[in-house]
């Protein structure tokens, strides 16, 4: 699922896969979202509200790029350095095409659906 998305202003290429939360998290689009640091390891941002997770594919270990839900906390999360091992609360909603650095200094991400 091609999605439009810019950090800080900046477009990077961006798809979403085709799960059912993949899906459900589009049926959100478009958002602006302001990010923060996460253990210097992602950055991190609410989401307006909890995304449907049943339907989720096997757990897999997020890798940098990758764009990511939380379920437990319901926030978005977008790895600049690989994430821990695979847990079936992380969900891998698609992928960010950026670099590792300009990825960890983002402030805010916009995500559109793709015309």
């Amino acid at each position: 699922m091609d999605i439009r998305a810019t950090l800080d202003g900046r477009p990077v290429g961006a798809a979403l896969n085709d799960s059912p939360v993949a899906r459900d998290f589009a049926a959100l689009l478009p958002l602006t979202l302001d990010l923060e640091d996460f253990h210097g390891i992602e950055r991190i941002a609410d989401l307006p509200r909890k995304l449907d997770t049943s339907g989720a594919p096997e757990p897999v270990a997020a890798k940098v790029g990758d764009l990511a839900y939380y379920a437990p906390w319901g926030n978005l999360a977008l790895f600049h350095q690989d994430g821990p091992a695979p847990s079936a609360d992380l969900l891998i909603l698609g992928r960010l095409d950026v670099s590792t650095d300009r990825l960890g200094r983002a402030t805010r991400i916009t995500i559109e659906a793709a015309s």
